[in-house]
């Protein structure tokens, strides 16, 4: 008996996407899959953001508030725009001689084109996918970036409290604080991460980006930066980038999903992957493509 092949699910890539309104707030507490903190206030605003490279559209008319205490995780397929967007937000997209951009991004209520871009940078962080620690000892690392904010060089003794608190908050400093001078390229895939997520928020940033800062971890590290995200969202703004919807799930409050450059739905993790009010997210959290 000839065994038919398994139906193959088609979707058509052609149409532009249908983009949904925001929801309105529900009446009541509304709990989500876990515990949440307190909203907390508008730390970034996007105004009807536009980007190009070129003739070519990354994202189109993103309009949308990142508030302290959330985690914000943004998903959609290779190409559809979250990593530009990501990018743009602390201006590394100018670094592209063919990007354009439109719309404003407000930072705590002030423009960030108007703001000094090494300042811009120290206040909107950003931890890439690969782990890339500098080749200098741990207690280095950590402290770069304040020995280069700051308008004298400062002692050892006065960043060693700054540099403990950071390893701390990024649940590194069990690991090493016995060596702290150890050379930072010999720590492992997933301490290399938290040491630069440590790095990122040494000088108390108010919004932290991550662009897939676990897509080269194994499972265990892969934990416990999620963990990590988790208890720094109670301080700051957290926005990630992800590919893994789980991921999204486990540590979104909101969850943003992205088309052709377009902000395709936007609301609550547990709604958005239960219940999607738009055609094409549903078809994306289903698998239908990605």
């Amino acid at each position: 008996m000839t065994q038919l092949p398994p139906p193959i699910r088609r979707i058509a890539l052609d149409e532009p996407p249908t983009v949904v309104a925001p929801p309105q707030p529900a009446a009541g507490n509304g709990a989500t899959h876990r515990p949440r903190p307190p909203a907390g206030p508008v730390r970034m605003t996007l105004e009807h953001l536009g980007v190009a490279y070129g003739r070519t559209a990354a994202v189109k008319d993103v309009s949308l508030k990142i508030r302290q205490g959330e985690v914000l995780a943004l998903i959609g397929p290779s190409g559809c725009g979250k990593t530009t967007l990501l990018r743009t937000l602390n201006r590394l997209t100018e670094l592209t001689p063919t990007a354009r951009r439109s719309g404003r991004i407000l930072l705590d209520g002030d423009d960030v084109d108007d703001m000094e871009v090494t300042t811009l940078r120290r206040r909107v962080a950003m931890v890439f996918q690969q782990p890339n620690p500098f080749p200098m000892s741990i207690f280095d690392n950590v402290a770069y970036a304040l020995r280069e904010q700051a308008s004298r060089r400062p002692r050892r003794s006065v960043l060693a409290p700054i540099v403990e608190d950071a390893l701390r908050r990024a649940g590194l400093w069990d690991e090493v604080a016995a060596d702290l001078d150890r050379p930072a390229l010999r720590l492992s895939g997933g301490q290399q991460q938290r040491l630069c997520i440590a790095r990122a928020i040494a000088g108390r940033p108010q919004v932290l980006l991550m662009d897939e800062p676990c897509s080269a971890l194994d499972p265990r590290s892969t934990a416990t930066i999620e963990q990590l995200i988790s208890e720094l969202r109670l301080d700051l703004a957290v926005v990630i980038v992800t590919h893994n919807l789980q991921q999204a799930l486990r540590v979104g409050d909101k969850v943003a999903f992205m088309y052709l450059g377009d902000l395709v739905e936007y609301g609550d993790a547990r709604d958005l992957f239960s219940a999607p009010r738009a055609r094409r997210t549903r078809e994306y959290v289903q698998g239908a493509f990605g």
